[in-house]
Protein backbone atom coordinates (compact mmCIF):
# COMPACT_ATOMS: atom_id res chain seq x y z
CA UNK A 1 0.00 0.00 0.00
CA UNK A 2 1.08 3.30 -1.10
CA UNK A 3 1.39 5.88 2.09
CA UNK A 4 1.32 9.13 2.20
CA UNK A 5 2.37 11.20 5.41
CA UNK A 6 3.89 14.53 7.03
CA UNK A 7 6.66 13.89 9.29
CA UNK A 8 8.14 16.46 11.84
CA UNK A 9 11.68 17.09 10.68
CA UNK A 10 12.62 19.59 13.75
CA UNK A 11 12.37 22.64 11.92
CA UNK A 12 9.43 22.40 9.42
CA UNK A 13 7.30 19.04 8.16
CA UNK A 14 8.38 17.11 5.51
CA UNK A 15 6.48 14.94 2.99
CA UNK A 16 6.61 11.33 2.42
CA UNK A 17 5.42 8.70 -0.17
CA UNK A 18 6.27 5.11 1.21
CA UNK A 19 5.79 2.81 -1.80
CA UNK A 20 6.22 -0.22 1.19
CA UNK A 21 7.30 -3.45 0.13
CA UNK A 22 9.55 -5.71 2.96
CA UNK A 23 13.06 -5.25 0.94
CA UNK A 24 16.12 -2.90 1.56
CA UNK A 25 15.16 0.11 1.62
CA UNK A 26 15.72 2.86 -0.53
CA UNK A 27 15.33 6.70 -0.91
CA UNK A 28 14.70 8.05 -3.91
CA UNK A 29 14.84 11.96 -4.27
CA UNK A 30 13.67 14.30 -6.87
CA UNK A 31 15.58 17.37 -8.50
CA UNK A 32 15.32 21.31 -7.70
CA UNK A 33 11.93 22.61 -9.11
CA UNK A 34 10.27 19.21 -8.71
CA UNK A 35 8.79 17.08 -6.21
CA UNK A 36 8.31 13.29 -4.83
CA UNK A 37 5.49 13.14 -7.66
CA UNK A 38 7.78 12.92 -10.59
CA UNK A 39 9.69 9.93 -9.49
CA UNK A 40 6.19 7.90 -9.49
CA UNK A 41 7.19 6.04 -12.37
CA UNK A 42 10.84 5.29 -11.45
CA UNK A 43 9.75 4.29 -8.00
CA UNK A 44 6.91 1.82 -9.46
CA UNK A 45 9.93 0.33 -11.43
CA UNK A 46 12.34 -0.06 -8.10
CA UNK A 47 9.62 -1.60 -5.71
CA UNK A 48 9.30 -5.30 -6.83
CA UNK A 49 13.21 -5.26 -5.26
CA UNK A 50 13.37 -2.68 -2.43
CA UNK A 51 11.03 -0.48 -0.11
CA UNK A 52 11.14 2.50 -1.86
CA UNK A 53 10.63 5.93 0.02
CA UNK A 54 10.00 9.25 -1.84
CA UNK A 55 10.93 12.70 -0.15
CA UNK A 56 9.72 16.66 -1.18
CA UNK A 57 13.06 18.16 -0.48
CA UNK A 58 12.49 21.50 1.51
CA UNK A 59 10.65 24.10 -0.21
CA UNK A 60 9.39 21.63 -2.45
CA UNK A 61 5.70 19.98 -2.79
CA UNK A 62 4.66 19.90 0.61
CA UNK A 63 6.74 20.13 2.63
CA UNK A 64 7.92 23.07 4.59
CA UNK A 65 10.26 26.23 3.72
CA UNK A 66 13.42 26.31 5.39
CA UNK A 67 16.71 28.06 4.94
CA UNK A 68 18.37 25.25 2.26
CA UNK A 69 21.49 24.28 3.11
CA UNK A 70 23.40 20.82 2.45
CA UNK A 71 23.98 20.26 6.05
CA UNK A 72 19.94 21.04 6.50
CA UNK A 73 19.08 19.11 3.49
CA UNK A 74 20.78 15.71 5.00
CA UNK A 75 19.52 16.46 8.53
CA UNK A 76 15.74 16.06 6.83
CA UNK A 77 17.00 12.74 5.19
CA UNK A 78 18.17 11.55 8.65
CA UNK A 79 15.04 12.51 10.57
CA UNK A 80 12.35 10.23 7.83
CA UNK A 81 15.42 7.39 7.94
CA UNK A 82 14.50 7.56 11.96
CA UNK A 83 10.85 8.08 11.94
CA UNK A 84 10.40 5.49 8.70
CA UNK A 85 12.80 2.95 10.54
CA UNK A 86 14.87 2.56 7.56
CA UNK A 87 18.36 0.98 8.22
CA UNK A 88 21.23 1.52 6.15
CA UNK A 89 19.18 2.74 3.18
CA UNK A 90 20.27 3.50 -0.06
CA UNK A 91 20.44 6.22 -1.72
CA UNK A 92 19.33 7.09 -5.10
CA UNK A 93 18.71 10.92 -6.24
CA UNK A 94 18.07 12.64 -9.35
CA UNK A 95 19.98 16.49 -10.13
CA UNK A 96 19.77 17.92 -6.95
CA UNK A 97 18.69 15.02 -5.31
CA UNK A 98 21.87 13.23 -6.94
CA UNK A 99 24.21 15.46 -5.68
CA UNK A 100 22.31 14.85 -1.85
CA UNK A 101 23.04 11.59 -2.42
CA UNK A 102 26.36 11.57 -3.42
CA UNK A 103 26.77 14.01 0.12
CA UNK A 104 25.02 11.23 1.97
CA UNK A 105 27.68 8.73 0.79
CA UNK A 106 30.19 10.33 1.90
CA UNK A 107 28.51 10.72 5.64
CA UNK A 108 27.30 7.68 5.50
CA UNK A 109 29.86 4.88 4.73
CA UNK A 110 27.35 2.34 6.38
CA UNK A 111 25.12 2.78 3.23
CA UNK A 112 24.71 -0.27 1.28
CA UNK A 113 25.29 2.23 -1.52
CA UNK A 114 24.79 5.69 -3.10
CA UNK A 115 23.16 6.49 -6.76
CA UNK A 116 23.75 9.98 -8.57
CA UNK A 117 21.19 10.35 -11.96
CA UNK A 118 22.84 13.27 -13.30
CA UNK A 119 23.57 15.46 -10.12
CA UNK A 120 26.10 17.70 -10.84
CA UNK A 121 27.11 21.05 -10.20
CA UNK A 122 26.41 23.62 -13.05
CA UNK A 123 29.50 24.65 -15.16
CA UNK A 124 30.93 27.99 -13.80
CA UNK A 125 34.57 28.10 -15.21
CA UNK A 126 36.36 27.03 -18.21
CA UNK A 127 38.52 24.18 -16.43
CA UNK A 128 34.90 22.56 -16.24
CA UNK A 129 34.72 22.61 -20.25
CA UNK A 130 37.68 20.90 -21.72
CA UNK A 131 38.25 21.07 -25.46
CA UNK A 132 36.39 25.04 -25.82
CA UNK A 133 38.46 27.39 -26.63
CA UNK A 134 38.95 29.81 -23.29
CA UNK A 135 37.52 32.69 -24.54
CA UNK A 136 34.38 30.76 -26.51
CA UNK A 137 34.44 29.15 -23.23
CA UNK A 138 34.21 32.78 -20.93
CA UNK A 139 30.94 33.43 -23.35
CA UNK A 140 29.49 30.29 -23.43
CA UNK A 141 29.44 30.27 -19.67
CA UNK A 142 28.25 33.83 -19.62
CA UNK A 143 25.17 33.54 -21.91
CA UNK A 144 24.34 30.49 -19.69
CA UNK A 145 24.60 32.56 -16.46
CA UNK A 146 22.12 35.19 -17.81
CA UNK A 147 19.77 32.32 -18.95
CA UNK A 148 20.06 31.38 -15.20
CA UNK A 149 19.82 35.02 -14.01
CA UNK A 150 16.17 34.95 -16.03
CA UNK A 151 15.28 31.58 -14.20
CA UNK A 152 15.87 32.73 -10.92
CA UNK A 153 13.99 36.28 -11.62
CA UNK A 154 11.11 34.43 -12.61
CA UNK A 155 11.07 31.81 -9.56
CA UNK A 156 8.10 31.91 -6.94
CA UNK A 157 6.15 34.69 -9.39
CA UNK A 158 2.38 34.58 -8.73
CA UNK A 159 0.24 32.95 -11.46
CA UNK A 160 -2.43 35.29 -13.11
CA UNK A 161 -5.99 32.39 -12.44
CA UNK A 162 -6.73 33.19 -16.13
CA UNK A 163 -3.26 31.69 -16.80
CA UNK A 164 -3.46 28.75 -14.54
CA UNK A 165 -5.51 26.36 -17.32
CA UNK A 166 -3.44 27.20 -20.17
CA UNK A 167 -0.30 26.19 -17.73
CA UNK A 168 -1.89 22.84 -16.84
CA UNK A 169 -2.60 22.70 -20.86
CA UNK A 170 1.10 22.88 -21.77
CA UNK A 171 2.24 20.65 -19.14
CA UNK A 172 -0.09 18.10 -20.71
CA UNK A 173 1.84 18.69 -23.56
CA UNK A 174 5.12 18.70 -22.10
CA UNK A 175 4.28 15.53 -20.69
CA UNK A 176 3.12 13.70 -24.25
CA UNK A 177 6.05 15.09 -26.03
CA UNK A 178 8.12 13.24 -23.34
CA UNK A 179 6.47 10.42 -23.30
CA UNK A 180 6.28 10.60 -19.72
CA UNK A 181 3.06 9.76 -17.74
CA UNK A 182 0.25 12.55 -18.23
CA UNK A 183 -1.42 11.53 -14.62
CA UNK A 184 1.69 11.44 -12.71
CA UNK A 185 3.14 14.85 -14.53
CA UNK A 186 0.12 16.59 -13.45
CA UNK A 187 -0.05 15.86 -10.20
CA UNK A 188 3.71 17.10 -10.36
CA UNK A 189 2.85 20.35 -11.55
CA UNK A 190 0.12 20.77 -8.82
CA UNK A 191 1.91 19.53 -6.10
CA UNK A 192 4.32 22.41 -6.47
CA UNK A 193 1.53 24.93 -6.72
CA UNK A 194 0.86 27.07 -3.73
CA UNK A 195 -2.81 28.99 -3.20
CA UNK A 196 -2.36 31.89 -0.63
CA UNK A 197 -4.73 35.11 0.38
CA UNK A 198 -6.29 34.50 -3.30
CA UNK A 199 -3.19 34.06 -5.09
CA UNK A 200 -1.25 31.04 -6.85
CA UNK A 201 2.48 30.87 -7.34
CA UNK A 202 4.71 28.13 -8.08
CA UNK A 203 7.39 26.20 -5.67
CA UNK A 204 10.14 26.45 -4.96
CA UNK A 205 10.08 30.20 -3.72
CA UNK A 206 12.63 32.92 -5.21
CA UNK A 207 14.18 32.98 -1.98
CA UNK A 208 15.36 29.09 -2.06
CA UNK A 209 15.92 29.21 -5.38
CA UNK A 210 18.31 31.76 -4.96
CA UNK A 211 19.74 29.72 -2.23
CA UNK A 212 19.95 26.29 -4.62
CA UNK A 213 21.65 27.68 -7.11
CA UNK A 214 24.59 29.22 -4.72
CA UNK A 215 24.76 26.27 -3.06
CA UNK A 216 25.40 24.08 -6.21
CA UNK A 217 27.52 26.74 -7.93
CA UNK A 218 30.06 26.35 -4.87
CA UNK A 219 30.16 22.25 -4.70
CA UNK A 220 32.63 20.47 -5.78
CA UNK A 221 31.98 16.60 -5.95
CA UNK A 222 35.31 15.35 -6.98
CA UNK A 223 36.20 15.17 -3.26
CA UNK A 224 33.05 14.28 -2.22
CA UNK A 225 33.58 10.46 -4.50
CA UNK A 226 36.91 10.71 -3.47
CA UNK A 227 36.58 10.40 0.19
CA UNK A 228 33.40 8.11 0.11
CA UNK A 229 34.05 4.69 1.07
CA UNK A 230 30.46 3.09 0.32
CA UNK A 231 29.41 2.56 -3.19
CA UNK A 232 28.76 5.06 -5.57
CA UNK A 233 27.63 5.09 -8.70
CA UNK A 234 27.36 7.92 -11.21
CA UNK A 235 24.90 7.60 -14.29
CA UNK A 236 25.76 10.47 -17.07
CA UNK A 237 23.80 11.82 -20.03
CA UNK A 238 24.69 10.99 -23.70
CA UNK A 239 22.44 13.99 -25.11
CA UNK A 240 21.14 17.22 -24.39
CA UNK A 241 17.85 18.48 -23.59
CA UNK A 242 15.67 20.68 -26.43
CA UNK A 243 16.44 23.57 -24.21
CA UNK A 244 20.36 22.56 -23.91
CA UNK A 245 20.67 23.00 -27.86
CA UNK A 246 21.82 26.60 -27.82
CA UNK A 247 24.23 25.31 -25.72
CA UNK A 248 25.09 22.30 -27.52
CA UNK A 249 28.96 23.16 -27.39
CA UNK A 250 29.22 23.75 -23.31
CA UNK A 251 27.15 20.76 -22.83
CA UNK A 252 28.95 18.24 -24.40
CA UNK A 253 32.20 19.91 -23.41
CA UNK A 254 31.12 19.72 -19.69
CA UNK A 255 30.31 15.82 -20.25
CA UNK A 256 33.70 15.08 -21.37
CA UNK A 257 34.83 16.81 -18.03
CA UNK A 258 32.35 14.75 -16.42
CA UNK A 259 33.39 11.53 -17.61
CA UNK A 260 37.26 12.40 -17.49
CA UNK A 261 36.21 13.30 -13.23
CA UNK A 262 34.52 9.83 -12.80
CA UNK A 263 37.73 7.70 -14.30
CA UNK A 264 40.09 9.73 -12.29
CA UNK A 265 38.36 7.94 -8.80
CA UNK A 266 39.17 4.70 -8.43
CA UNK A 267 36.13 4.17 -5.76
CA UNK A 268 33.70 5.76 -8.24
CA UNK A 269 31.61 3.40 -10.96
CA UNK A 270 30.23 5.86 -13.65
CA UNK A 271 27.84 5.08 -16.99
CA UNK A 272 26.92 7.12 -19.90
CA UNK A 273 23.81 5.79 -20.54
CA UNK A 274 22.90 5.51 -24.18
CA UNK A 275 20.38 7.85 -25.54
CA UNK A 276 19.55 9.86 -22.54
CA UNK A 277 19.13 13.23 -21.34
CA UNK A 278 19.61 15.10 -17.91
CA UNK A 279 15.24 14.12 -18.23
CA UNK A 280 16.44 10.12 -17.98
CA UNK A 281 14.39 9.91 -15.17
CA UNK A 282 11.28 10.27 -17.35
CA UNK A 283 12.85 8.82 -20.44
CA UNK A 284 14.03 5.64 -20.00
CA UNK A 285 12.39 4.37 -15.86
CA UNK A 286 12.32 0.76 -16.36
CA UNK A 287 16.30 0.74 -17.27
CA UNK A 288 17.05 2.86 -14.77
CA UNK A 289 15.39 0.42 -11.88
CA UNK A 290 17.30 -2.57 -13.74
CA UNK A 291 20.55 -0.59 -12.91
CA UNK A 292 20.11 0.20 -9.83
CA UNK A 293 18.71 -2.87 -8.54
CA UNK A 294 21.26 -4.16 -9.78
CA UNK A 295 24.33 -2.27 -8.84
CA UNK A 296 22.68 -2.46 -5.39
CA UNK A 297 22.43 -6.17 -5.58
CA UNK A 298 26.02 -6.27 -5.51
CA UNK A 299 26.84 -4.65 -2.27
CA UNK A 300 24.02 -6.04 -0.28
Amino acid sequence: MINDRLIDAGDLPLAVRDFGGTEPPLLLLHGAGGNLAHMTTLARALRPRHRVVTVDLRGHGRSGDGTWTWDAALGDLAAVCVQLELERPAVVGHSLGGMLAALWGQRHPESWGVVNLDGNPPPTRAEHLPGLDPDKAAAELGRLHTVFDAMEAAAGQVIEATKLPDLVERQQMAARDMGANEKVWIEGFRRNLVHQNGETSIRPSAATTAQLRALMNGLDLTPVYAATTCPQLVVLPTRNLPEQEPFAELYEAHRRYLVEQAKSLPNLRYLSLADASHAMVIEQPALLASIIGDFLSEHR
